[in-house]
């Protein structure tokens, strides 16, 4: 039922005598109201909000007289409603508390952690039982676990994990067919996809994604789309276009009271901003961005940030070595401690660089070699292909 008509059925039984069986529906119809509004209004939209609070009372109001929902789900449902809101309005403390623990663990930096989770989320799924769960949750359990699992797989070290893990979401979720889902799936495999290097794997998924967002109307999910191509315009070099998207992506994010990884799009904004010479604009971005993670405690982004500080400390007109150096070693601590191997990685790959700039050709290997040596597996993605190119040339 659409979302108008679902408003217009719970203004008509807020007309009628309450009834137990009238009292039953109206529960059933404000729950069904929130999946709408979560993908067209946002997750943590004031009007998203107000419809999952609603939903609370009137589930409380009917315990109190002694009427418990049929549907234990109908309750879950509304929790996970709390829960996704603190997600994207990002708040580590709330979110560890309200038990959705896969996604929650993984965004405070406790990968490992997380991804347990998600495996044994994917593990018990069966999509005959727990296919209908989309209507209740906004997108399918299985291909939204799979879609997260590849993003924690990767954050591990392990590439070819997650990019399995993100073509398994998506192949279930063509055979779901279901809109929202694949619009959930096609925006994470995204970010999966760019981050193992495979960018024309991503931008095909942007070309598909963009018109299904687009048909939904959604400010949430277009925001998204924003930030995907101004990514993608970033790392194909067109950084003044990436800094207009991107920023145009981070304002319709906040407008639906979305903060969920800022510090990722802002370290991209940072690059886009420095790239083109705006080197104040970039170390503005770069501190909001660490501001966020002190604030929200969605850590899982900070080596990566600190690593792209670095990178930028490197591109004014007079180079700040010292200053690169000690944010690719901040960037190596904190992705050593949240067993972040790619996070790790490119840190290294960084401050070997920066080695070799200065003729410290020893402590380079010494650095990078380590860490690559680790991987056992995509060694034909972008980064472990760049790292291997930098550990020839310090060949002895």
């Amino acid at each position: 039922m659409p979302q108008e008509q679902l408003k217009r059925a719970l203004d008509l039984i807020a007309t009628l005598p309450s009834t137990p069986e009238l009292r039953r529906e109206e529960i059933k119809l404000q729950v069904e109201l929130i999946t709408p509004l979560l993908h067209v209004r946002g997750y943590a939209a004031p009007e998203t909000r107000a419809a999952v609070e609603r939903a609370h009372l009137l589930i409380e109001q009917s315990e109190a007289l002694g009427e418990p929902p049929d549907d234990p789900l109908l309750l879950f449902s509304v929790l996970y409603g709390f829960w996704v809101a603190n997600l994207v309005a990002f708040n580590g403390d709330v979110l560890l508390e309200l038990r959705l623990m896969g996604l929650s663990l993984l965004h405070a930096g406790k990968i490992e952690e997380g991804r347990t989770h998600f495996d044994r989320a994917v593990e018990l799924y069966d999509p005959a039982e727990h296919g209908r769960l989309a209507i209740l949750f906004g997108q399918d359990i299985g291909a939204a676990s799979l879609s997260w699992r590849a993003i924690a797989w990767w954050l591990l070290g392990y590439p070819e994990n997650a990019l399995a893990d993100a073509r398994r979401a998506l192949e279930l979720t063509r055979d779901a067919r279901h809109a929202p889902t694949l619009i959930y799936v096609l925006n994470f495999s995204f970010w999966t996809h760019i981050r193992c290097g495979a960018y024309t794997a991503a931008a095909a998924l942007v070309d598909e994604y963009v018109p299904l967002q687009s048909q939904m109307s959604s400010t949430f999910w277009g925001a998204w789309g924003l930030m995907q191509r101004g990514c993608l315009a970033e790392l194909a070099g067109q950084s003044a276009d990436a800094a207009r998207l991107i920023t145009s992506g981070v304002e319709a994010m906040r407008s639906t009271g979305s903060t969920m990884w800022t510090p990722l799009f802002l370290s991209y904004l940072a690059r886009a901003n420095a790239h083109t010479g705006r080197l104040s604009e970039a170390w503005t971005n770069i501190d909001e961005a660490a501001k966020a993670i002190e604030m929200t405690k969605e850590d899982w982004h900070d080596a990566e940030l600190n690593r792209v500080a670095g990178e930028i400390a490197l591109m004014s007109p007079e180079p700040d070595a010292a200053k690169a150096e000690a944010y690719f070693a901040r960037a190596l601590v904190v992705a050593r401690r949240q067993l972040a191997r790619s996070w790790e990685l490119r840190a290294a790959t960084s401050m070997a660089r920066l080695f070799i700039a200065q003729g410290r050709r020893r402590p380079a290997r010494e650095i990078l070699a380590p860490v690559h040596s680790w991987f056992t597996q995509g060694f034909d993605t972008l980064d472990l292909r760049q790292a291997k190119s930098l550990l020839d040339e310090l060949a002895p």
